[in-house]
């Protein structure tokens, strides 16, 4: 099974959801995929100058992480993911390392990927927008694939509106929506939506 988490900018918590998602339902042996795509000399995270982008000469630099850390794929061992890897591509090249995501997600039991662009290439079996009110940024990839989100996320911290709320109006409000809290990001209710959605045979017994 795959579930993608996506969010409308960086920083808005799908990390946190995702790693969040993989302590409650443990069981469920995940393989987790951070996609990072870089512009312009930029990372894909902050925008700032970085050394984490792929060498100019490959499309694309894959590494498993082996440790629990503070980075986002050792944050997904650390809550209990089987295997980590992140992935990292220069914008608009990420049709390029496609092949490679799809034998990840065949080889492993269940797939939690965070990433908007990977809607581009998979048809997750569900997937989870992360939406917050404060957050005047909204990435153009979400704006695309916001109508194929199962349901929204949204991050609460006490605005009953979104800064956003003409952006993307008539789809986002349709959705079923999610409130969580920081640091925990996640829930009852969306732990039993996707307990719900996905398949009983996501939870396979070794």
């Amino acid at each position: 099974m795959l579930l993608v988490v996506g969010g409308q900018s960086s920083h808005v918590g799908k990390t946190a959801l995702a790693a969040a998602l993989i302590r409650r339902l443990r069981s469920w042996h995940w393989t987790a995929l951070k996609i990072t795509q870089h512009g312009h000399g930029g990372c894909g995270n902050t925008g700032e100058t970085c050394e984490c982008a792929p060498d100019p000469q490959n499309p694309f630099a894959l590494t498993e992480e082996y440790e629990p850390n503070d980075t986002d794929s050792g944050r997904y061992l650390a809550a209990g993911a089987e295997r980590s890897f992140w992935l990292r591509t220069p914008g608009g090249r990420l049709f390029e390392s496609a092949d490679l995501i799809r034998k990840i997600v065949d080889q492993s039991a269940n797939t939690i990927i965070e990433s908007n662009s990977i809607l581009d290439y998979f048809d997750p079996d569900l997937f989870l927008a992360v939406l917050d009110y404060q957050c005047d940024d909204f990435k153009d990839s979400m704006l695309r694939f916001l109508d194929r989100a199962d349901a929204c996320v949204i991050v609460d911290h006490g605005l009953a509106e979104p800064v956003w709320q003409t952006i993307a109006e008539g789809i986002w409000e349709e959705k079923p929506r999610f409130s969580v809290k920081p640091p925990s990001y996640v829930s009852a209710e969306v732990v039993a939506f996707v307990k719900t959605k996905l398949s009983p045979a996501a939870h396979v017994s070794r």
